[in-house]
């Protein structure tokens, strides 16, 4: 496949050409983004067990991680305040990095089955305070840090994107076995898989006791 080139006659590169592509915002656009959490708000943290957090390195590399654990596990300590417990993963620490060097994040809380979500932006900070880590223990496991974020922006985003992409629609379910295993694939892209099929399965039981053994 030859590399794709961007057609610089087609490029928008500044915000006025951009907005004569769309109507105006309506006001309730615009007026429905808060400055802290409401009741509505709270009330959907609570009830997500799925959050998503983008972060930018100061050198401008963006990224986006998943976060999840069981239902409310995003901490509200106040109006203005969130913790999300960082549990054990591959330690590349991409989001942990990014928010030292850029602390604004943006955070979208989904919850399953629901098609609208929350949008959540404010400010990070990487804690360790036995006061917040101490109730973030799941099997006696406590998080070694805390991602508290003062919140500068709330707002409820609208269905239109789950409803377009049938994410909870059963009927449109994709049958994973119709792509390699997680395993295969990187082995794939790295080292290489074995190509005796018992050696892949054995290597695809292994992550799921990983699994069991380092979730929290």
């Amino acid at each position: 496949m030859p590399d794709f080139k961007v057609d610089p006659d087609f490029t928008i590169t500044d915000e006025q050409t951009l907005r004569s592509l769309f109507p105006a915002q309506t006001a309730l656009a615009i007026h429905k983004c808060q400055s802290l959490l409401d009741s509505y708000a709270q009330d959907f943290i609570r009830r997500s067990p799925f959050v998503c957090i983008g972060t930018q390195h100061a050198d401008g590399r963006a990224d986006v991680s998943p976060r999840g654990d069981p239902v409310g596990f995003v901490e509200i300590l106040d109006q203005h305040t969130l913790a999300i417990p960082d549990r054990p993963g591959n330690n590349r620490l991409d989001s942990l990095v990014n928010i030292l060097a850029n602390p604004n994040v943006g955070l979208l809380f989904i919850i399953p089955g629901f098609d609208d979500t929350l949008r959540v932006n404010g400010q990070a900070s990487l804690v360790t305070d036995p006061a917040i880590l101490g109730g973030m223990s799941v099997n006696g496991r406590q998080p070694k840090l805390a991602i508290v974020i003062k919140v500068s922006e709330a707002f409820m985003h609208c269905a239109k994107a789950f409803r377009r992409s049938h994410l909870w629609d059963p009927e449109h379910f994709q049958d994973r076995r119709d792509m390699p295993s997680l395993s295969k694939i990187i082995l794939d892209q790295t080292t290489g898989a074995p190509s005796d099929a018992e050696a892949m399965r054995q290597i695809d039981a292994d992550l799921e006791v990983e699994y069991k053994k380092s979730m929290y």
